[in-house]
């Protein structure tokens, strides 16, 4: 009782003393408890960002803690995004801009091979590491975890018979596991059932040490399958598919177009004439709503156990998706839908029940962690700290916008007003999120003042392609690689 008042003292009497920084003093760290979901986009109900969303435990998760509304991955696709946070390193130094294997991250590339993964830092600094589930790409690189509970291979279960969607899979481009449906019959059958049953286990055993765990969630990825019940939350009559405009891609420049060619993916033409869209929404929501219970059984657990009053907990999806906006059904743009991600820090020592709607970048993950936790400074974290607004409400932690890249030279700048894409080619489009919030309407031509003003926040540094990372799935990838590649 006495350490506790003697804390809130010192923040109060010193605001620029950190939480962090009386942690430094003390043996006891916090345990960090990072919870990573694939291809979550903004519809959970905390975020405003779907009327039919039904997440309790996330928007509790966010009450009880602070809630980034406006932030942003680093990739708008899987392996690269997530190759940025656990690394602290942005796409456009690394050169990693399409998939990877996890162990490929440090081979064959000067920026990468001899970074460390905020796990091993975390470890190298008195921290007991596990991981389960989707946490880079696969999983992990080999011995990056002290315990490793491993995932499911690919994104199963799935029916033997496709219930909806069957692309054709070409040699060159390759095709998508994207499909919809209710199935298995039980949710013991779904690997990330697996996944937070082994971290709860964890969560009951007593550590020497304060401890890291990872789990990572595959659903809502593709395909969209889950057990009924979680469908029969989400009634198909009640379901509303998103705003869309037919028109919403006249005004894009020709790049544009051709980074979003994807043949594989549904179109949401497609989807209309074949009356087949509420069925995706009802899917894709769903899938949340069965990540978002299991969510909630690991965090009872971590309520339960001797680890409550000491565990940050940091809540964060690699990036968003696409339902039918601008024209498709997937991630793969620099449009809002795709870069627009939760993320929360929850726990101690988090103030709660706020929202901040600064431009925030995914990449803070790591630095912010390691202050939060009174370690010493990675200088290699290319990510600016945000742990002095979380501790303690200091806006001069904030960042003034939030950068995405997709492909070399392809930016995306979220700033608290405008997003700010700007092509390899020199072309640009540029919304104004206080009047356009769907990014409708390209006004780069009209205000070409304002698109210099922000321009000048793009990366200085565009590597060249990493030689492990590729992207087949899209044609304009492919030569883009053979364009621009080490």
């Amino acid at each position: 009782m006495n350490r506790i008042l003697f804390l809130l003292i010192a923040l109060t009497t010193f605001p620029s003393l950190t939480w962090a920084k009386q942690q430094a003093k003390s043996d006891e760290r916090p345990n960090i408890l990072m919870i990573c979901v694939d291809d979550l986009n903004n519809w959970i109900s905390c975020m405003n960002g779907h009327p039919n969303a039904k997440t309790p435990h996330i928007d509790q998760l966010a009450q009880n803690g602070i809630l980034f509304t406006n932030a942003h991955c680093q990739v708008p696709l899987c392996g690269p995004s997530r190759a940025s946070i656990m690394s602290g390193l942005r796409p456009s130094t690394t050169g990693i801009y399409g998939q990877i294997k996890d162990d490929d991250i440090r081979k064959k590339n000067p920026a990468t091979e001899n970074i460390q993964f905020l796990p091993e830092y975390l470890a190298a600094n008195g921290y007991h590491t596990m991981g389960v589930g989707k946490i880079f790409h696969h999983h992990a690189p080999k011995g990056v975890f002290h315990e490793s509970g491993g995932r499911a291979h690919g994104f199963g279960p799935k029916p033997a018979k496709r219930m909806n969607w069957t692309s054709k899979r070409t040699k060159q481009y390759g095709g998508t596991s994207t499909d919809w449906g209710p199935f298995p019959a039980a949710d013991s059958l779904m690997p990330d059932v697996a996944s937070v049953r082994w971290a709860q286990e964890r969560l009951k055993r007593t550590y020497d040490q304060p401890f890291f765990m990872a789990v990572g969630f595959l659903r809502p990825h593709v395909p969209w399958h889950v057990p009924q019940k979680w469908f029969d939350m989400h009634p198909l009559e009640q379901i509303e598919t998103p705003p869309y405009l037919p028109s919403d891609r006249d005004d894009l420049p020709e790049i544009a177009r051709q980074l979003d060619d994807l043949p594989m993916m549904p179109s949401t033409q497609w989807a209309i004439q074949s009356g087949k869209w509420k069925e995706i929404v009802q899917a894709y929501l769903a899938c949340v709503s069965f990540v978002d219970h299991y969510i909630g059984e690991l965090l009872q657990t971590l309520k339960e156990s001797p680890y409550a009053d000491n565990t940050i907990i940091v809540f964060w999806s690699d990036h968003g998706y696409r339902l039918g906006q601008k024209g498709t059904f997937a991630k793969h743009c620099l449009w809002k839908e795709a870069t627009h991600t939760p993320l929360i820090f929850s726990g101690t020592p988090i103030r709660n029940n706020i929202k901040c709607d600064a431009p925030t970048e995914l990449l803070s993950i790591y630095p912010t962690l390691l202050e939060l936790c009174g370690l010493p400074v990675n200088t290699t974290n290319e990510g600016k700290s945000i742990a002095a607004y979380i501790s303690n409400g200091d806006k001069r932690a904030l960042t003034k916008s939030a950068l995405t890249t997709y492909g070399w030279k392809n930016h995306s700048l979220r700033t608290s007003k405008y997003r700010l894409i700007h092509y390899s080619d020199g072309s640009s489009e540029l919304y104004d999120h206080k009047k356009d919030s769907n990014e409708w309407h390209n006004i780069a031509m009209k205000k070409k003042k304002t698109v210099k003003q922000i321009q000048h926040l793009l990366p200085q540094q565009n590597a060249l392609w990493a030689p492990t990372s590729s992207y087949r799935y899209n044609p304009f990838f492919i030569n883009d690689k053979k364009k621009h590649s080490k």
